[in-house]
């Protein structure tokens, strides 16, 4: 195993968890404090977007996974908010932690509770429940053993949780340090995907009861390295070859070269459930989302590979991840009814999209997928979170692209937002990251995908979370706002980085 297998990168797969002096450089594409995954993007197909509370509006729930809680340093919180008719507000949530009447275990220091999540209706009463781990726990003897929950979906939102115990606590770490939720055996029923410091990938299969009693489970073993800091970083849902089962697209380290470059791996559902036959290794990057960006009915791959050419290797040298551009790019895997088919590239330099390629914006460090306009296309915002403008280091900034029966458009309609924005909540400040998370979701119920956008770095890494409504066309700032740390109910005190992730 190669050294450049350790990318340094400033995205969901190393989660933003540092120590006072650390936090900004923990950000910025330095070698990050620890490595943790991310929740899989929702299944465009069977699973659209969360409702908790069974009220026709969809939720969000962002983490704030170094929030400090009742004196415990980066024991961590997950903040549901929950929709209404005038979007995402702070006003209508759940701050929740492992000290929270009903959720299994303890707030701990370390913990980092409620960084990797993901939504599903796990038990088929009609609401959608939120899978959330804390992969730091330690389990009894076990160091880092890690742990994970299921916590419930009712008309109140979301309300207590059952564990669901790691099966092999022997032969891995982490357990949950990935997740991601899907029909993938066809049905009806959500089932759910574990990812730890193994290679090996845990399938549960819808039927967990708050009782405990649990769907049968089984194994999984993508093409990907296993132990130690490997294992999948990221998972990511969605149906790409319109067969109504739910995909997988699993991130980490290959092992077709000594060197182990990050990559991912399709794995494609089947009546029995995901399976290695028909997998296909796609492009390099780290997040990735699902959906039908040109309407043929099958779901595309989009993967942002923000990283740029000549990285520091931190020996005072450097290397090239393989396929990276200056700036970054997102990569458009087409879906078809064998798989995952042909693709294109899209940058800051590409057509009419907005910016500039410049080196660490870390374009398609983020990204998310969901129908702006309701015109049937998928439309992709892209994050990068470390644009500079106006002379401001690492502000932020995200990009709209909008779906067509071409593909994403972008030689016109694009869509370009920043805190300077006329309209946007807040200014353009050093080390805000906006865009360090994107998240579209129907959160005021018009049936248009809205816009929610993180900024891990806001007021020294408190964190915040902005949101843009679709005015049933495009992403406007007329009745925006933004939601600090304070007012989602997060302990400001450390560095919890409220909205660095969003559960899918």
């Amino acid at each position: 195993m190669g050294k450049h297998r350790r990318i340094p990168v400033p995205s969901r797969n190393r989660v933003r968890i540092a120590t006072a002096t650390a936090a900004a450089a923990t950000v910025t594409g330095g070698l990050l404090a620890v490595s943790a995954g991310t929740a899989g993007a929702a299944d465009s197909v069977h699973h659209p977007q969360a409702d908790f509370n069974g009220d026709g509006y969809g939720d969000v729930a962002f983490a704030a996974g170094s929030a400090t809680v009742s004196g415990h340093k980066e024991a961590g919180d997950i903040v549901a908010l929950y929709g209404s008719a005038s979007g995402t507000t702070g006003a209508k949530r759940s701050t929740i932690s492992q000290n929270s009447s009903g959720v299994p275990g303890t707030a701990e220091a370390g913990d980092h509770f409620g960084w990797v999540s993901a939504t599903g209706d796990f038990n088929h009463d009609g609401y959608d429940d939120l899978a959330v781990s804390a992969s730091y726990e330690k389990v009894g003897t076990d160091v880092d053993g890690g742990t994970v929950a299921v916590l419930w979906g009712s008309a109140n939102g979301l309300s207590g949780g059952t564990t669901i115990t790691d099966p092999a606590v022997s032969s891995h770490d982490r357990w949950g340090k990935s997740l991601a939720a899907g029909d993938f055996d066809g049905d009806g029923k959500d089932d759910l995907a574990i990812g730890s410091s193994a290679a090996t990938l845990y399938i549960y299969k819808g039927g967990l009861t708050k009782s405990s009693s649990l769907g049968g489970h089984y194994t999984v073993k993508p093409n990907i390295i296993g132990g130690g800091t490997a294992g999948p970083f990221s998972l990511f849902a969605g149906d790409v070859n319109g067969d109504n089962k739910t995909d997988l697209v699993v991130n980490g380290y290959e092992t077709g070269t000594a060197d182990g470059w990050n990559t991912n791996y399709y794995l494609p559902g089947s009546a029995s459930g995901l399976t290695t036959t028909g997998a296909v290794q796609l492009k390099r990057g780290v997040i990735t989302g699902v959906g039908d960006v040109n309407g043929d009915g099958f779901g595309d791959i989009v993967t942002g590979q923000e990283w740029d050419p000549n990285l520091s290797d931190g020996n005072g040298g450097t290397y090239t991840v393989p396929g990276s551009t200056t700036g970054g790019q997102i990569h458009v895997t087409y879906g078809s009814a064998s798989g995952p088919a042909y693709g294109t590239d899209i940058t800051q330099d590409t057509g009419n999209v907005p910016g500039g390629s410049e080196r660490g914006d870390w374009f398609g460090s983020e990204l998310s997928l969901g129908d702006i306009n309701g015109d049937g296309y998928q439309d992709v915002v892209v994050g990068a979170a470390g644009e500079n403008l106006g002379g401001v280091v690492n502000t932020g900034s995200v990009t709209v692209l909008y779906g067509s029966a071409d593909g994403l458009n972008t030689t016109s309609g694009a869509q370009f937002f920043a805190q300077s924005t006329a309209g946007v909540p807040g200014n353009d400040e050093k080390n805000d990251y906006f865009g360090a998370e994107v998240k579209l979701a129907d959160t005021n119920g018009d049936g248009k995908a809205d816009l929610n956008v993180g900024a891990a770095g806001e007021n020294d890494f408190n964190g915040a979370v902005t949101y843009l409504p679709s005015d049933g066309t495009k992403i406007t700032t007329t009745g925006s706002r933004g939601i600090s740390a304070s007012a989602a109910g997060v302990d400001t005190a450390g560095y919890p980085q409220f909205g660095a992730n969003a559960a899918n």
